[in-house]
């Protein structure tokens, strides 16, 4: 059995302008200048309060506790607006349903979300009966600690020769190569696809109908060693 581990945020799901706004919002209802897009894309995928303590000046530490109660609260009312929709990428559901269907392979989610936050996406796009395993930042260690993955193998009964890791972000690829799983760079999303390489991706792919070949290569047609 094998088993392909997705970030959700980026790689799945398009939500980086909901984050932004979020994120913008928060930072000025603290008053506190707020973070342009290229800083708030590069802490997509850590954990919400290691995020934000990255983006505020120095000397505000002790106030992430403050933004990230706040953060929270303004996702969830922006979120419910049209306007702040957070679309699939394309081919995501497709090549999702096209995995779930091989009787050789089981899904995983590891994210930086909430339990309730991914629960909410994938439902909303019709995703959650897909997935036999959900990792999310309630109960680990932000990226890049391997946690998240290392725990979806033990739920899914799945070595890490088995196991690939998918994600848009440099710390998805450190991620997957402290667990030593194959780290499959998704070069759609808010990393760019150098940092994805230089961060220990094993392929770097431009858009999801080219993620069955690279899968094929790294982990379904792989050889072992002699």
């Amino acid at each position: 059995m094998k088993l392909v581990i997705f970030d959700c945020d980026g790689t799945l799901i398009d939500s980086q302008h909901l984050i932004f706004a979020a994120m913008h919002r928060t930072f000025a209802r603290h008053g506190l200048p707020p973070p342009d897009q290229a800083a708030v894309r590069s802490v997509v995928g850590l954990s919400l309060p290691i995020a934000i303590g990255k983006l505020l000046p120095p000397g505000a530490e002790s106030r992430i506790e403050k933004l990230t109660d706040t953060y929270r609260t303004t996702y969830g009312e922006l979120r419910a607006d049209p306007v702040h929709a957070e679309p699939l990428f394309p081919g995501a559901r497709e090549t999702v349903a096209a995995l779930h269907a091989r009787p050789d392979v089981v899904l995983g989610i590891a994210t930086g979300k909430s339990r309730r936050g991914v629960t909410h996406v994938l439902a909303m796009h019709g995703l959650d009966h897909y997935f036999t395993t959900v990792q999310t930042a309630d109960i680990h260690p932000s990226k890049p600690h391997p946690a998240m993955i290392e725990y979806a193998m033990l739920e899914a009964g799945v070595g890490a020769q088995d196991t690939a890791m998918v994600g848009d972000t440099s710390y998805d690829m450190i991620m997957a190569a402290a667990a030593g799983v194959v780290a499959v760079g998704a070069g759609w999303g808010y990393h760019s696809p150098a940092d994805l390489e230089t961060a220990g991706a094993m392929a770097v792919v431009p858009d999801f109908p080219s993620l069955g070949a690279a899968l094929n290569r790294l982990l379904f047609e792989r050889k072992e060693a002699p």
